[in-house]
């Protein structure tokens, strides 16, 4: 009879141990693990983060091969012709690194050269005058003129001469053998490619990605060895091999010839900056992020300032309530970066009035729990259409070092145009800065002070990379998107879902999101959003409107020293690799 008990209770605990196994809490598994990870848009790329952490480099390393590689396997976004900002902590020193390689402004470029308008005087504009198209400035977003001089290349080199361990022609090989073999043509890269006319419409780019006039086809290889050759010239003279010589005067050389305003000088004086990050403290967690000329970093931050002053956990995540709040808070941030956010260089950009706790609390009283608020209740401290097509990843490596970086070439593809011989793609940056005067609580971002043109400033962006730290001071989520505009809410919605709502980094990378932004009316969400809480937010006051997917999270969370790694399903081909040893 003993021996009987003993099986049924053998039997009974397989059975439990079976169920708890085959019952997942979650349709939406994230990539586990205790050592290196890497989490990017493309899994090519995230590979080859895994290959350079099992060389011996640092999480550094990794993400200067992952942000060259990018250039290969998402052109539209992925680049060495445009920008971003990456956040590096250094277990060692437990220290927060901030690198802006924001693009910035050719020094020679005025109103005049920019958009081919002569004064009637022949006195320089300092903004559009009214009786000129005023339209027409609004939209600078394809062509020669509409690049600013690229940080990338600084940018990621620097983070690599700082933070490295491995040699530089070591982390750039897998990069440049990926260009010259050529990578596998997807359906995404494709259509991405087909539905991007300005490619076409470029000598060099038509070369590159259309075949008899027509979008390189799915499962063809795409070879681009003009930029292993370029990224070669990287790998043996580093910023020199980009600023200087041979690809430098390539670039000058098209630019002189299709009447770009770039010239040597803007490359050889281009620096990448180390700033310090901007952060806010969040239920007891320390959120650090991108400050400016990151705007996004200020949405963000203003947001979870104004949330922390209500209980959100007590509503469930997917309530008309919480996505009231969020929405209300998400408003109010964009608010803040509206009109005094721009290059620190160039303006006095009041941060700390910006996130302080009054600045809050006086959003907080204009908010009503049952009552969409108007744009004339929220007063700026004293809106430019961002491109959705910029890309993010997250890094750790087993040390614990850690890297959140964000760049972008503004629009898909950027301004459409490939410098011939260098297999550089153009961003279209200079669309992001501002050229007129007027009101910014009616006209919104495009007449920002704050980030109004000058020769030689970066624009305001809403990138913004973000690393969380615990109550007990522990690295416990990498996370950042792209999306433009949408990056902030985002990114807003993955650190609730987490902080609020003790969701999994896959559960919560996958709640619906919205956007409101100001001073304009209207919610835009995801078509995955209740129509209950749809029809709620209406009857609050809200104008709705359905939208494309928001943002592509890359996310790291971190939780008793076991890292949960999430590549957000929005958008194809993401991936979490993880570092495996013996």
């Amino acid at each position: 009879m003993q021996k009987t008990l003993i099986t049924s209770l053998f039997l009974f605990a397989s059975l439990i141990d079976s169920r708890s196994y085959i019952d997942y809490e979650s349709p939406y598994h994230p990539v586990v693990g205790k050592h290196g990870m890497v989490v990017s848009q493309n899994y090519l790329s995230s590979d080859i983060g895994i290959e350079i952490l099992n060389k011996g480099g640092n999480a550094i390393d990794a993400a200067v091969a992952v942000g060259f590689s990018l250039a290969v396997t998402l052109p539209r976004a992925g680049n060495l012709g445009g920008g971003g900002f990456m956040l590096v902590y250094i277990k060692e020193k437990d220290e927060i690194f901030y690198i802006d390689y924001r693009s910035k402004s050719p020094l020679n470029a005025n109103l005049e050269n920019i958009f081919d308008i002569v004064s009637p005087d022949g006195k320089k504009f300092e903004v559009v005058p009214k009786n000129f198209d005023i339209n027409k400035f609004d939209v600078l977003d394809t062509g020669y003129k509409a690049s600013a001089v690229p940080g990338t290349v600084a940018g990621l080199l620097d983070a690599h001469a700082y933070f490295g361990k491995l040699e530089l022609k070591e982390v750039l090989a897998p990069a440049i053998a990926q260009a010259a073999a050529g990578i596998n043509v997807t359906y995404d890269l494709h259509k991405a490619i087909e539905s991007t006319p300005r490619l076409y419409d470029d000598l060099e780019s038509k070369r590159i990605y259309f075949k008899n006039d027509t979008a390189i086809k799915e499962n063809s290889i795409l070879k681009l060895p003009d930029l292993a050759n370029t990224l070669s010239l990287i790998s043996q003279y580093g910023k020199d091999g980009f600023y200087k010589g041979e690809t430098a005067q390539k670039i000058i050389k098209a630019m002189n010839e299709n009447g770009g305003l770039m010239d040597l000088e803007d490359f050889s004086q281009y620096k990448a900056h180390i700033r310090s990050p901007i952060s806010t403290e969040y239920r007891g967690h320390k959120v650090f992020t991108a400050g400016p000329p990151s705007g996004g970093g200020i949405t963000l931050l203003t947001a979870l300032n104004i949330l922390s002053f209500f209980e959100l956990g007590k509503y469930k995540s997917n309530s008309i309530a919480t996505y009231h709040l969020f929405s209300e808070a998400l408003r109010r941030g964009h608010n803040n970066r509206s009109s005094e956010v721009g290059d620190p260089d160039f303006y006095n950009v009041p941060v700390d009035k910006l996130l302080s706790k009054e600045r809050a609390k006086e959003f907080v009283k204009s908010i009503k729990y049952n009552k969409a608020s108007k744009a004339t209740s929220i007063k700026p401290l004293r809106v430019i259409n961002e491109s959705r097509d910029t890309t993010h990843y997250s890094i750790i490596d087993s040390e614990g070092n850690a890297v959140s970086n964000t760049y972008t070439l503004g629009a898909s593809f950027g301004s459409g145009v490939t410098i011939p011989g260098t297999g550089i793609l153009m961003n279209n940056q200079m669309n992001n800065l501002m050229y007129r005067n007027g009101n910014v609580n009616v006209e919104g971002r495009r007449v920002s002070p704050g980030n109004r043109f000058s020769p030689g400033k970066r624009p305001m962006s809403t990138m913004a990379p973000v690393m969380i730290f615990n109550q007990d001071n522990e690295l416990s989520l990498i996370t950042g998107s792209p999306g433009g505009s949408y990056i902030p809410g985002a990114i807003l919605r993955v650190v609730t879902g987490v902080i609020d709502f003790d969701l999994s980094i896959g559960d919560a990378t996958m709640l619906p999101r919205v956007h409101k932004d100001w001073p304009y009316k209207g919610i835009d969400y995801e078509k995955t959003l209740s129509s209950d809480i749809v029809k709620g937010l209406k009857s609050m006051g809200h104008k709705t409107s359905s939208n494309k997917t928001m943002g592509s999270t890359q996310s790291i969370h971190i939780v008793d020293g076991v890292r949960y790694g999430y590549a957000d399903l929005r958008r194809p081909n993401a991936s979490a690799s993880l570092q495996k040893t013996n």
